[in-house]
This record gives structure tokens, C-alpha cells and sequence, in this order.
């Protein structure tokens, strides 16, 4: 069994980063909180992180300003968690070797869930996703529910890939047309019509799991 994925939380604002240690570690990762990266270096060595989720703005050495520390080290994945949303700065973030990026305010599922999705893009989880009875494998571009395989379509599949990686996140029909299709101006019809046929075949092995949240989108979560 290998051990569970490292990350290192680096946020100056202690309230954040015990919420994101605390939600990571409740995900079943080694985490750990520091309030900024004047031992960085030391910390990569010593910690040897999975994956960074670090904060733009900091007393000492700013993110933007570590990211050529952390590239130096190595290929440590990174998360830039900012309140910085300028696609300049974003487009910066990326330039400097920033893997992903999450605006404040933000929601702690989303964060975890784009932790995990990096860490199993990265190899440091396993590829293959459950929730209750529902079984994704992204490798093999296969989906099982309740031991059986679901025939899905190639965007049927991306739309519940993308489901269960944010799994108890809600998702609106732009972000959904983002992540799915690559843009979020088209008619959101589109939307509809392939979720509709994904929770049909879905639902011939079992209750609802894709639910509609009125107003905001789409979340998929289990009963208890």
C-alpha cells in the first residue's frame, strides 16, 4: 500500500491554512502549514511534498517569487491559492510553473478536490475514483456502478470524470461547459441534453447521484 500523498499549505493567514491542512488531512493526505516560505528550501528537502498549495501573497518571499525556488528543487506540482484574478497574473502564475490555480474566496471542496486531481495526474494517487457504489478509472476510460459497467459516451464519460473529481462541489452550467467542452458561451442546452443521458444510464444501476442544486448547477454526492 503506498503512503498517503505530502502536501505543504504556505498562507501567512492561519485561519486558511489550518481549514485547508485540516480539510486535506480529513481527505486522507500528510499535510502541513507554514505562514510563509523563508524555509522553503529546507522544507522540500526535509517534508518532501507531493504538491505545494501555496498563496501569492506573503510576508517574506512572495508565491510568484518561490515558484523558481520550487522549479529549482524539482517538479513539485503547485496549486497558487490568491486573491489575484487578472488573467495577466494568472497566465503569470502558469508562466512561472504553477499547475493550477484557485481564487479566494473559495470553496474548501473544490480546493481538495483540485488537490486530488493534480496528485492523480501526478501519479502520487491511485487513477481509479469511487463514490459509494460508483467506480471511475480514468486510464481506462471505464465506468462501473454497482459492478457494472456503464456504457457511456466519450463526453458522457468527461462529464462524469469531471463530476467525480469535484464530488460534493457544485457546478454551474458555464463552469461545466468549461471543464467539458473547453469554452462557457455556448447554448447551455448542451448541458442538459448529455446530462440527461448520463443520468439515465447511471440511474438504470441505482439512485440518483447527480443532483440539481436550483439555481447554482449540478453537485454529484450519495445519500447517507
Amino acid at each position: 500500500m503506498p503512503a498517503p500523498a505530502r502536501v505543504l499549505v504556505l498562507d501567512d493567514d492561519e485561519t486558511i491554512r489550518l481549514s485547508v491542512v485540516t480539510a486535506l488531512r480529513a481527505d486522507g493526505l500528510i499535510a502541513e502549514g507554514d505562514a510563509d516560505g523563508r524555509h522553503l528550501a529546507e522544507r522540500l528537502a526535509t517534508f518532501r511534498p507531493d504538491l505545494l498549495v501555496l498563496d501569492w501573497m506573503m510576508p517574506g518571499p512572495s508565491g510568484i517569487r518561490l515558484l523558481p525556488v520550487i522549479r529549482e528543487a524539482g517538479d513539485t506540482p503547485v496549486i497558487m491559492l490568491t486573491a489575484r484574478d487578472d488573467v495577466d497574473d494568472r497566465l503569470r502564475g502558469f508562466a512561472g510553473g504553477a499547475d493550477d490555480y484557485v481564487v479566494k474566496p473559495f470553496s474548501m471542496a473544490e480546493l481538495v478536490a483540485r488537490t486530488t486531481a493534480v496528485l492523480r495526474r501526478r501519479g502520487r494517487l491511485p487513477s481509479t475514483m469511487e463514490v459509494g457504489d460508483l467506480v471511475v478509472d480514468p486510464d481506462a476510460a471505464l465506468a462501473r456502478r454497482g459492478g457494472e459497467t456503464l456504457d457511456l459516451t466519450a463526453t458522457e464519460f468527461r462529464l462524469l470524470r469531471m463530476f467525480i473529481e469535484s464530488r460534493g462541489r457544485t457546478l454551474s452550467k458555464a463552469q461545466i461547459l468549461t471543464e467539458v467542452w473547453g469554452y462557457d458561451d455556448y447554448d447551455p442546452n448542451l448541458v442538459e441534453v448529455h446530462l440527461s443521458a448520463l443520468r439515465r444510464k447511471m440511474e438504470t444501476r441505482g439512485a440518483r447521484m447527480i443532483h440539481t442544486v436550483r439555481g447554482l448547477g449540478y453537485r454529484l454526492s450519495v445519500a447517507p
